[in-house]
Formats: C-alpha cells, sequence, structure tokens
C-alpha cells in the first residue's frame, strides 16, 4: 500500500456500514412489505383508497431519499481540491482551506478545520466504519499535508 501522501489522485472514500445497513434494511422492508400485500386476499385489497395507497408509496420515496443521501455521501481527494459530498450538499476546498482533518473517539463522521475558522461535517468518512474509518483519516491527513 502506498504511503498516505503517496496516494493515486483522485481518490474516494465513501461510509461502508451505513451502505450496507441502509441497502440491507431497506430490501428487506420492501419484501415484508410486498408479501404482506400479496398476502391480504382481493377484499382486503379493496378497502384501501387510492389516498392510502399513496400515502404507503410516498412513504417509501422518501425512505428512498434518505438512503439515497447516505449512499450518495463522499469524500474526493483531488489533484487540485477536496470535494465533500453530505447528502445531496456538494462542497468543494482548496487544500489551503483545510487546516485539520479530526475524526474523535465517538464522533459520527469525520470533521474537517478550516482556515476561516470553521468546521464542516464529512459524512463520507463514518466513525462506525471502525479501523477503515480511521485509515481513511490517515489517508486523507497525508493528502491534505501533502497538497497544503
Amino acid at each position: 500500500m502506498p504511503a498516505d501522501s503517496e496516494l493515486a489522485l483522485p481518490h474516494t472514500w465513501r461510509p461502508f456500514g451505513v451502505r450496507m445497513a441502509g441497502t440491507v434494511l431497506g430490501v428487506g422492508l420492501l419484501v415484508v412489505v410486498a408479501f404482506l400485500w400479496i398476502g391480504f386476499d382481493a377484499e382486503t385489497r379493496a378497502k384501501f383508497t387510492t389516498f392510502q395507497r399513496g400515502t404507503v408509496v410516498a412513504i417509501g420515496l422518501l425512505g428512498f431519499a434518505v438512503w439515497f443521501a447516505l449512499v450518495r455521501s463522499r469524500v474526493v481527494a483531488e489533484a487540485e481540491r477536496l470535494v465533500v459530498v453530505n447528502g445531496y450538499k456538494r462542497r468543494e476546498f482548496e487544500y489551503a482551506e483545510v487546516v485539520g482533518v479530526h475524526l474523535p473517539p465517538g464522533a459520527p463522521w469525520v470533521t474537517l478545520d478550516l482556515a476561516d475558522g470553521s468546521t464542516v461535517s464529512a459524512m463520507g468518512i463514518q466513525g462506525s466504519d471502525g479501523d477503515r474509518a480511521k485509515q481513511a483519516v490517515r489517508e486523507l491527513r497525508g493528502v491534505v499535508n501533502a497538497k497544503s
């Protein structure tokens, strides 16, 4: 494995555990709901109004939108900038803007300290990923230090 500062760019970090759990639970819920609907007899299915069916579909689409936002989260180190995508928001930073990369014990995700004194969450590296997250933080720090 290359040294942290020699990481091939562009490099993308994505959360693993959250994506897997969301996918497995989402598919499981979809299967359960489908089997329940199929298990109803025709008389019971006919009692559901169009509004009720639409409500179930809307809740499903809302759940999908939340899942997709989590799956979409990432941190990308490019040659000239750092790109942070949290859900549906994308932010780009010059390496000189990023002065620190932190993942304290128990933190849900990485925090980037910026030169202007503000901080930005980077949900692409989740603390729940354990050693994988620690390695990602080391790699990201190496890239930021090498490019600053």
